[in-house]
């Protein structure tokens, strides 16, 4: 279908850019994350750029794949971040600054700063979470850029924030509503944050900030990799833009031996997270409710978990992975996790989707899926009876697949401007 991109696909971008740059990457690894921030650098070496990506070992492989030179990241987040189970929003904001925001920002900034002071790079290209990156990127004098594969993350006027998964305020309640959640969610940050990053600013010698989301706002550019059509609008910075979503299938799955499913009946594509997110019950549960309908079932059980984990019916195919922009043009529909690659793809392929939200940013895109009449939301932790009667009802109502053909035109058009190479050419 338009729009959707394999990782060689990219080699529509090789043509020249205006002039050979020097770029930096400082990725974080963040699973999902990973393929449309590896994007960018492919398309910058596709078009003729020097781009360094500063990233830990583990994706060292995936680097090296998209053609950008890897060296190592000091600091980067060791071991697994345990943000699923039960937490309340407190423990959950201290372990995602422990992991990722701050905890690791030292020797990130050290190593950007070692590469900056070794390059010409002309613009550092940070994961929204490597605050380290930005850090030393300001300290240096050089330009930074924060890429944002998602909806846009932080508190903005008249946009829910993805992680509550709520739909757009209506009146005034609705506005106090919004916020509220979202200075509690900036006082969060602050509270384990704040300090930490003012301390790290003041050993390269910044001034402090009053509020930890504005070391974000001092970008040159925060880049949102999905399209306008699929967020809810809202009144974004001054130097935010959408900059439409990369396709790209990740480097782990485009090599994989896989057969679809025999038969007929409509295709069924499973894709969960590509990190854990103890979802292997709810996988059993997607396989088994797949076991009770006319359906053609493709499970793709991602890294973080083995395919002989779950036990398939007759009508269901488990493989480790498969590279989404060959089985969905085939595909009726997508179960899924939630996760903004995996739902942005369906959407550019025309498929509507039943998503079983887990966290992180999942339940609002889940949110701005069923406001759009693209798909239908059930619980994690629906029985495998209630998940079949949810495929079964968006396979047999043709307004689904209507709708998310619908924004799907927009969202595989934004895919294909070169709003990002011209933000970063520019």
């Amino acid at each position: 279908m338009a729009g959707m991109n394999d990782v060689g696909s990219a080699a529509r971008f090789a043509e020249p850019g205006p002039s050979q740059r020097e770029f930096l990457l400082v990725l974080t690894d963040g699973g999902g994350t990973i393929p449309p921030e590896l994007g960018v650098a492919r398309r910058l070496v596709g078009r003729g750029h020097r781009v360094t990506v500063l990233a830990a070992e583990s994706m060292a492989g995936q680097v090296r794949a998209s053609g950008a030179k890897y060296l190592p990241c000091k600091g980067a987040p060791v071991g697994e971040l345990r943000d699923w189970g039960r937490q309340g929003p407190a423990r959950l904001a201290r372990a995602m600054v422990d992991h990722m925001f701050v905890g690791p920002a030292p020797g990130q900034a050290e190593s950007t700063m070692e590469v900056l002071r070794q390059s010409q790079t002309s613009l550092v290209l940070a994961s929204f979470p490597a605050f380290g990156a930005m850090i030393a990127a300001e300290a240096h004098g050089t330009d930074f850029a924060v890429l944002m594969p998602n909806a846009y993350p932080l508190p903005a006027r008249g946009l829910p924030q993805p992680v509550t998964g709520m739909s757009p305020a209506r009146g005034p309640l609705g506005r106090l509503r919004d916020s509220v959640v979202a200075a509690g969610s900036s006082r969060l940050m602050d509270r384990y944050a704040l300090a930490r990053v003012n301390a790290l600013r003041a050993d390269h010698g910044l001034a402090p900030i009053a509020t930890t989301w504005d070391q974000v706002h001092h970008a040159r550019r925060q880049l949102i990799l999905t399209s306008a059509a699929f967020d809810f609008p809202g009144e974004l910075p001054a130097n935010a833009r959408y900059v439409g979503p990369i396709l790209d299938d990740p480097a782990w799955a485009t090599d994989t031996q896989w057969t679809p499913p025999v038969g007929e009946v409509p295709l069924v594509l499973v894709s969960m997270s590509s990190t854990f997110q103890d979802h292997v019950a709810c996988l059993q549960r997607i396989a088994d409710a797949l076991g009770m309908l006319p359906v053609r079932g493709l499970l793709t059980t991602g890294p973080a978990i083995q395919p002989g984990q779950i036990r398939a019916p007759a009508n269901v195919t488990v493989v480790a992975s498969a590279p989404h922009s060959r089985v969905l043009p085939d595909a009726s529909l997508m179960i899924t996790h939630g996760g903004h690659g995996t739902v942005i793809k369906a959407l550019a392929a025309g498929i509507p989707l039943v998503i079983l939200h887990h966290g992180r940013d999942q339940a609002g895109n889940a949110v701005r899926v069923t406001a759009r009449g693209a798909g239908v939301s059930v619980p994690r932790s629906a029985q495998a009876p209630r998940i079949a009667k949810a495929v079964a009802h968006v396979l047999a109502t043709p307004g689904y697949g209507q709708a998310a053909q619908t924004l799907g035109r927009s969202i595989a058009g934004d895919a294909k401007e070169n709003a990002l190479l011209a933000e970063l050419e520019g």
